[in-house]
């Protein structure tokens, strides 16, 4: 079976056929419009291009933000002036076939589950790595969306208390400790401080500022200041690990995201933070850790995997 994903980023929005084993068939990219208007416009007209030549059941759409439990609103997207926006209402009033929303990071975690890193495990965490954290839980072979269908934000857990302000309005969450945006603020502090980020202060003074892939090639060269930033980051994310462990007891923890491209050089320190950080340790079963492997493609192929499952329930809602 067919079907079509669209995955809506800041700035582009990426479209494929995905076939029953999340292959991509044809894909598509295009730029993100800042009109609501107009961004709505580009995923019907993305929609119609992408099923124009294929028999699709579904389309699903995933998107940064708060999404109803009927996965047919954002109710608050952070990027785009979505606000109890009925996108799925919007979107099947000009597409043929049975639309689902869907939260990005839960689209992606889906995909990682059902096609990439966590294929053969019941339970799963994923965790994304970009300008924030993102999170999505899979228990017993279900994605777990809430009561209010918007669980799962891992990245503002309140990690320290009266910490680094954060865009969702609280203060302290993990994002600001275990994102990209962290990895580049520990690694502006480190070259500030002298010593061991002399290579950092050198990047900085030649480029202007430190950007996350100049970061991660002194890192991947052993740079002592570059290697300290990752370090405290990914101990931050180990320690939330390890809390997670105990509410959700996953089988495996999957990163993604821009940093995670550091592989092992990141799960190394995230698994000794989570080991020393895990209640009972020692005295009971704990997670693995890897990599994602499905990169940014994840979002649109989880999206369209989801679509199918939620159109039938969908239909089901309608005639029963």
């Amino acid at each position: 079976m067919l079907k079509v994903g669209i995955d809506i980023g800041g700035t582009k929005i990426a479209g494929g056929v995905v076939d029953s084993d999340g292959a991509i068939i044809e894909k598509l990219r295009v730029d993100t419009p800042t009109d609501t208007r107009a961004l709505a416009d580009a995923v019907v007209d993305m929609a119609h291009h992408l099923s124009s030549g294929h028999p699709v059941a579904a389309v699903g759409v995933a998107a940064a933000g708060f999404i109803d439990k009927d996965r047919a609103t954002v109710i608050h997207a952070p990027n785009i002036a979505w606000h109890d926006e009925p996108l799925r209402a919007i979107l099947e009033a000009r597409i043929d076939v049975p639309v689902t929303i869907e939260n990005d990071a839960n689209a992606a975690g889906w995909a990682e589950f059902r096609f990439g890193a966590g294929r053969g495990v019941d339970d799963m965490v994923m965790l994304t790595m970009g300008t924030g954290v993102g999170g999505a839980i899979i228990s017993a072979n279900e994605l777990f969306r809430g009561g209010h269908g918007i669980a799962a934000e891992l990245g503002h857990l309140r990690f320290i208390r009266d910490g680094h302000p954060c865009g969702c309005g609280q203060n302290g969450c993990l994002e600001q400790y275990a994102s990209g945006r962290a990895l580049q603020r520990e690694a502006n502090d480190i070259a500030d401080s002298g010593g061991i980020g002399a290579a950092l202060a050198a990047l900085r003074e030649e480029k202007g500022v430190l950007h996350g892939p100049a970061i991660s090639r002194l890192i991947l060269a052993d740079d002592p200041g570059a290697v300290e930033a990752l370090r405290r980051v990914a101990t931050a994310l180990g320690e939330a690990c390890g809390g997670f462990q105990a509410v959700l007891d996953p089988e495996l923890f999957v990163i993604g995201g821009g940093v995670a491209q550091l592989g092992e050089v990141l799960l190394e320190p995230v698994r000794i933070a989570y080991e020393t950080s895990l209640p009972g340790y020692g005295e009971r079963p704990i997670a693995e850790f890897a990599i994602a492997q499905l990169g940014n493609d994840a979002g649109l192929i989880g999206a369209a995997d989801l679509a199918v499952a939620d159109a039938a329930e969908i239909v089901a809602g309608r005639t029963g």
